[in-house]
């Protein structure tokens, strides 16, 4: 069985300028092939090939007195991963 290890997590609320603005950013370092996510001191690397694979999902939750609405992106890839 394949073992998942969390090499870098965050959750902050932000508008949606700051997240398109993100989104721009990472978009220009996938171009690189190089992307480095930095929490305070900690920084991850991922050198991604030039193949992906994009993953979009829309979800809503609905609960009785309230729904949650989500958008994942996810990028994919097989190999090294830092």
């Amino acid at each position: 069985m394949a073992e998942k290890e969390v090499l870098f997590k965050s959750e902050e609320s932000k508008t949606r300028g700051e997240i398109a603005a993100f989104l721009r950013q990472i978009a220009e370092k996938v171009e690189t092939g190089v992307v480095s996510l930095t929490q305070g001191e900690r920084e991850v690397v991922l050198n991604l090939p030039e193949n992906l694979i994009l993953e979009i999902k829309a979800e809503r939750k609905v609960k009785p007195e309230k729904s949650k609405h989500s958008l994942e992106i996810e990028i994919e890839w097989r190999g090294e991963t830092a």
